[in-house]
């Protein structure tokens, strides 16, 4: 039986690929800052599911502690981790960004989920049988951004060079690294996209999404991979969407 967290659970991408996992017979700890959000998810579960809520600031070095800690003592051991949870940044211009608004997505976004993986590099490290699966969720953006996106963007690069170190330093461990890169999956965060998005002439036009549940069938088939095997990179996204030819 698999044990698997999975960040960001509450909502989103994250409740999606938790159900989805609890379908397939994994044991999921739910991370999210929001208790009640972690509660609706469990809600949805087929029943018998085995599904721990663990209210956590993935931003804050003690609370993701605490997270990997519980999990350990309440499972024994760790199989996945879906670095899934993140925020945006505002659409402003570049010169007008706070420090803050920079700081934000890359606290969140990457240091966020170098704190969860290095917890979870530990424990796979450790237990035996050794090894387990880290997947980031990256994104389109982590290959072309958005116009005013750099905060945002800059992080979803970032990701992909942890992904990359990852799967290098994890071989020696059976500790296998991949990342998915999401285009306009339908989430409350894309739900302006059918309006109208900013493109890179400067012109607004409504793009195309998916269904939640395309991104979480495609991280089930990641995870189901025995350890010898890896997607390093996965893109999924609306097929309409303007990112081949974006620019």
């Amino acid at each position: 039986m698999s044990i698997s967290i999975v960040t960001g659970a509450g909502s989103g991408i994250g409740r999606a690929v938790t159900l989805t996992l609890l379908r397939a017979g994994h044991t999921v700890a739910l991370a999210g800052r929001r208790p009640d959000m972690l509660e609706a998810t469990i809600a949805e579960a087929p029943a018998g599911s085995r599904a721990l809520a663990v209210p956590t600031d993935i931003s804050d070095e003690r609370s993701v502690a605490a997270l990997f800690d519980a999990v350990a003592r309440q499972f024994g051991r760790l199989d996945l981790l879906f670095n899934n949870a993140g925020v945006g940044s505002p659409p402003v211009p570049f010169e007008e960004l706070t420090l803050e608004q920079w700081q934000e997505p890359i606290t969140v976004n990457l240091t966020g989920a170098f704190l969860c993986a290095r917890a979870a590099f530990g424990i796979m490290k450790r237990q035996r049988p050794q090894g387990g699966r880290i997947i980031n969720n990256g994104s389109i953006s982590a290959h072309v951004p958005r116009p005013s996106s750099a905060p945002y963007t800059a992080s979803k690069h970032g990701i992909t060079g942890l992904t990359r170190s990852l799967a290098l330093d994890g071989r020696a461990y059976r500790i296998a690294c991949g990342q998915i890169d999401i285009g306009n999956a339908r989430t409350s965060m894309t739900a302006h996209l059918r309006q109208g998005a900013l493109q890179a002439d400067g012109t607004p036009v409504a793009e195309p999404t998916i269904d939640v549940r395309h991104i979480a069938d495609a991280v089930l088939a990641m995870a189901s991979l025995p350890l010898d095997a890896n997607v390093l990179f996965m893109t999924v996204m609306a097929t309409q969407m303007p990112f081949a030819g974006r620019g």
